[in-house]
């Protein structure tokens, strides 16, 4: 009985917030500002691309390594991570406080919705509010083929998930900001609280590691950088959806005012246990896929293969600095790729210190670069850092022959110098002329 009711009321609250977003001048700002961010971004990518192809007419440095993902749509689409945590925070706090603060919320809550359904016509109108934001990001995809530049699908997509991901984790901190300060001032301040907060827990967790360092792994930056590497890790997304969902929560229960104080916290506290229990469950899944088209991310396939019958669990003691450049170096070669094959393997690290340059003069220092693996009730200790070392190490101690190696099909790399044609005049000159071309109609109707 109420499932004809349902749609035909969201479609008006819809209706309703998209125009009120339409009268903001925080959302048209930013329409007028992306433009040309993403442009310099885009033009300055696609100069740098050219050079390191040989656009002066030398050979492509490094030609395998160029690829349109790292030198193209990471650095472009990167305006876009900067306009969701300075810009558009203040879209989704506008769209909440302004009622908030004249009393029309009071108002609204007396319509046949109930909360959770206002709630959701707002995030859907900036859902659809930061989709016409990605225009532009969307016209330098067209410019990069215009110009013969490659674009693998999977990479991309996968890449604007991350980005999607992002913008709803930031909607929803904006929202629960905006929902629990008085006025949009103070929510904007408690959001960018939350920023500096992520940005210093990523900063510290780069020196210490540890728990310290699962938990970074999580925030908005590092969980950004996993799709720009080609990653798409199953508890990236369940966090990033699960946080977002928390920030919607909190706004429903304190745009409530029809609950006590003591209920509110009651709510409060309810939501933020239940969703740290979703996010610890879901930080501990191990599925992943590897979209980069050079499989950064993966073992030759024979070796996969080979891994994947290990079942026993594999313990690593890492012995090295959270900053020594060798554990930045194993991580990605190495841990990264061993997490996505094995579900029973354990990981400690061993080191005291942080850099490790004076460890070795301290207790237990002669123990430093060392790398123990321990498998079947058998360990073996390695200090290198070499990915056909360490699988070979990994082969004996499990007791199994190391595959035969077939040729794989080397990435060649896409180099292609090009220029950027046209695009300072798309994003420095008709993109501002239609976004205040747009707000001139908007404003008049």
């Amino acid at each position: 009985m109420r499932s004809p009711k349902f749609l035909p009321l969201l479609f008006m609250l819809f209706a309703k917030e998209w125009r009120e977003l339409m009268a903001s001048r925080a959302y048209w700002l930013l329409l007028l500002f992306i433009g040309p961010l993403v442009g310099n971004s885009f033009i300055t990518a696609v100069n740098l691309y050219a050079e390191a192809s040989g656009i002066g007419g030398g050979a492509a440095a490094l030609s395998q390594g160029l690829t349109p993902l790292d030198g193209i749509l990471v650095p472009t689409w990167g305006a876009y991570d900067l306009a969701v945590t300075l810009l558009f925070p203040f879209v989704a706090i506008r769209l909440l406080s302004a009622e908030k603060e004249s009393g029309a919320w009071k108002l609204a809550l007396q319509l046949p919705a109930n909360l959770s359904l206002s709630i959701t016509a707002k995030v859907l109108a900036l859902l659809a509010g930061w989709l016409l934001a990605w225009l532009p990001g969307l016209i330098a995809f067209v410019l990069w083929r215009s110009y013969g530049g490659h674009i693998s699908w999977p990479e991309s997509l996968n890449l604007l998930l991350g980005h999607w991901l992002r913008m709803l984790l930031s909607t929803g901190v904006a929202m629960a900001a905006a929902a629990l300060a008085e006025s949009a001032a103070s929510a904007a301040i408690v959001t960018l609280s939350f920023t500096l907060g992520t940005w210093a827990l990523d900063f510290i967790a780069a020196g210490r590691g540890g728990w310290m360092a699962e938990i970074a792994a999580f925030t908005p930056v590092a969980a950004l950088r996993w799709f720009e590497q080609g990653m798409l890790r199953v508890s990236t997304v369940m966090v990033m959806l699960a946080i977002a969902l928390a920030g919607f929560a909190l706004a429903a229960i304190w745009m409530n005012s029809g609950n006590r104080l003591r209920e509110r916290w009651s709510w409060t506290v309810a939501a933020i246990a239940c969703v740290a229990v979703i996010a610890w469950t879901s930080a501990m899944l191990r599925g992943s896929w590897d979209a980069s088209e050079n499989r950064r991310n993966s073992f030759p396939r024979a070796d996969e293969i080979a891994l994947q019958q290990i079942h026993d669990p594999l313990r690593i003691t890492i012995n090295l600095a959270p900053e020594d450049p060798r554990l930045m170096d194993y991580e990605r070669s190495i841990l990264n790729k061993l997490k996505r094959l094995l579900p029973r393997l354990t990981t400690q690290y061993a080191s005291q210190s942080q850099t490790g340059l004076f460890e070795s003069a301290g207790a237990g220092g002669e123990r430093y670069g060392e790398i123990w693996y321990e498998l079947g009730g058998r360990k073996v200790m390695n200090r290198s850092t070499t990915e056909p070392i360490v699988l070979e190490q990994l082969y004996e101690l499990a007791g199994a022959q190391a595959p035969v190696k077939t040729e794989e099909p080397e990435f060649p790399g896409y180099p292609l110098a090009a220029h950027p044609k046209a695009a300072r005049w798309i994003f420095y000159a008709l993109w501002p002329l239609a976004a205040c071309l747009a707000w001139w109609l908007a404003r008049k109707q």
